[in-house]
């Protein structure tokens, strides 16, 4: 989600600077400060310019003194990508900014264009990280974030639910969420999720592997077939699998300890500690040993070491499905 980066919290303020990917919170960032413009102005104006857009001398003509002294909006997108001679132009003007004037950059961050960057946050710019969500964990912080923005409650297992049914989209995932608030009256749970994304739930390679880690076959092949049916990329799942088994290895060789302290120590969200706990019921050493031998020969399969993906998945779910269920057999 986005955060702030400064002290400076008035969307108001001369200059904000927007650093980051995500697209998304990209968005909202600009569309917070012109609703703060607005309510401050309904009159506001608003100029939303590419880079190849914001030529040398337009910055200026944008940013002269007018008669009317209107509030302002000018927003940046892309800034990294601006000319040597345009980057002159807003360097210049981050030394002396108009009153009653926004301007809003937007910066992918890294290397290219830092030098922008540098002025900007030396000019005491108000700032907001919109870094990419490249990790499941931050997705599922995001959902949770969502659904406290909007006032409402939700399981951890729903917001999981959520995240493996969507996918990795930020825009799917917070129209997801807000089409559940509206829908829905209480705490939102597990249950909900599922009967609002059924298919796109079942279609989730961390479905097949909660499902095979659980000792449940029939219906992690059930899964599989669907989630290959509907696109899912083989590798997807072996990479769930091997996600799955993993975790139970990590935690069947801890120490003993409150949630919490275990998912510091073994890099997982306290909710994903309970949810291993009960699905690591029937393993044993040898058998997650057996499974990830399984997966990694079926990860080979299915890139290029084999003539039948889906035989070679479907191999794996089963392998991983009967060492979830060695330690019951003793």
């Amino acid at each position: 989600m986005a955060t702030r980066k400064n002290s400076t919290d008035d969307p108001l303020a001369p200059l904000t600077l927007a650093v980051g990917q995500e697209d998304l919170l990209l968005d909202r960032a600009v569309q917070q400060v012109v609703a703060a413009a607005r309510a401050s102005d309904p009159d506001t104006d608003v100029r939303d310019l590419t880079s190849d857009q914001l030529q040398p001398g337009t910055l200026a003509e944008l940013t002269s003194p007018s008669l009317f002294a209107e509030r302002k909006v000018v927003i940046v997108r892309n800034a990294q990508d601006l000319s040597a001679d345009s980057v002159k132009d807003v360097k210049a003007y981050l030394g002396d900014p108009v009153e009653e004037i926004t301007l809003v950059l937007l910066h992918a961050g890294g290397a290219k264009g830092k030098g922008l960057l540098d002025a900007a946050r030396k000019a005491g710019a108000r700032e907001v990280a919109c870094p990419k969500t490249t990790k499941p964990a931050e997705r599922l912080s995001f959902v949770r974030s969502e659904f406290r923005a909007l006032g409402r409650s939700a399981t951890p297992e729903a917001c999981q639910a959520l995240v493996d049914a969507i996918g990795s989209d930020l825009r799917e995932l917070a129209s997801a969420v807000s089409q559940l608030v509206a829908d829905v009256e209480g705490t939102i749970d597990e249950a909900v999720v599922a009967r609002y994304y059924t298919g796109r739930a079942e279609a989730s390679s961390f479905t097949v592997a909660d499902r095979a880690v659980e000792g449940r076959a029939a219906e992690a092949l059930e899964a599989l077939r669907w989630s290959l049916s509907t696109g899912v990329a083989p590798v997807l799942i072996t990479s769930a699998l091997a996600q799955g088994v993993r975790a139970i290895g990590k935690l069947s060789s801890a120490r003993g300890g409150r949630p919490a302290d275990l998912a510091r120590e073994l890099g997982m969200p306290p909710w994903k500690i309970d949810r291993v706990r009960q699905q690591m019921r029937g393993w044993t050493p040898d058998g997650v040993a057996l499974a990830l031998r399984a997966v990694a020969d079926a990860d080979a399969g299915v890139k290029g070491g084999g003539d039948d993906p889906e035989y070679a998945l479907e191999k794996a779910v089963v392998a991983v499905a009967r060492a979830a269920r060695s330690g019951r057999q003793r």
